[in-house]
């Protein structure tokens, strides 16, 4: 078995990776369970970011463990394991995603992207033109505002802003999620996150 290790590289995790997809190739099920472990956070908040419900987030990351699971076969190590993963995860989350009637508001709290950035930086330097001292009260309205703009944005600009904000995934990870060319990508998180600070603007929100 493969031993886990704290503060590794990204490299040094895909490298893990691999060597357990070897052993898990070879009948070792625990080897999968180590998988499934080093990767079932990402899984759940790419889930999470396609669906925005936890509970239909966590349907969604089972079942791409399963599927994941019968075709290991298939992986040949052309991608990192974790973006083979997370491209079945997509596919699995957006099949769910049909079958909902309508989105539910989804909460996206702040987060880094891979460069260290904060990934939505510019919401937190929003701030009300009418700011009293009460900043919690005034920040939970600016999450629920930016929330909800967020729903409005045309879903390419939205799920690729979605999973940027989850901090979890490169943006050549996204690239393989979506299906979409990793420039394509940058402009759509680009463009989702101008789009936002024009609507907020238009709400009274000034930036600093």
């Amino acid at each position: 078995m493969v031993e886990s290790r704290d503060c590794v590289t990204a490299t040094e995790a895909s490298a893990i990776d691999l060597d357990l997809v070897r052993l898990a190739q070879a009948g070792d099920a625990e080897a999968f369970g180590e998988l499934v472990e080093r990767n079932r956070r990402a899984v759940f908040r790419a889930a999470l970011a396609c669906v925005g419900n936890p509970a239909e987030a966590d349907d969604v990351a089972q079942e791409a463990f399963v599927t994941a699971y019968r075709k290991l076969s298939t992986f040949r190590g052309e991608a990192q394991f974790r973006t083979w993963l997370l491209s079945i995860t997509w596919r699995k989350a957006i099949d769910r995603r049909k079958s909902v009637s309508r989105w539910l508001k989804i909460a996206v709290a702040p987060a880094r992207d891979e460069s260290g950035d904060d990934a939505f930086n510019q919401m937190e330097r929003v701030a009300s033109r009418d700011r009293s001292q009460e900043d919690t009260i005034v920040d939970e309205e600016l999450q629920r505002n930016v929330t909800r703009l967020i729903g409005t944005l045309p879903r390419k600009l939205r799920d690729a802003l979605l999973l940027a904000g989850t901090g979890e995934h490169t943006y050549e990870q996204i690239s393989e999620m979506l299906g979409a060319p990793l420039g394509t990508v940058k402009w759509r998180v680009s463009e989702a996150r101008r789009v936002l600070k024009k609507k907020l603007a238009a709400l009274g929100y000034a930036y600093e």
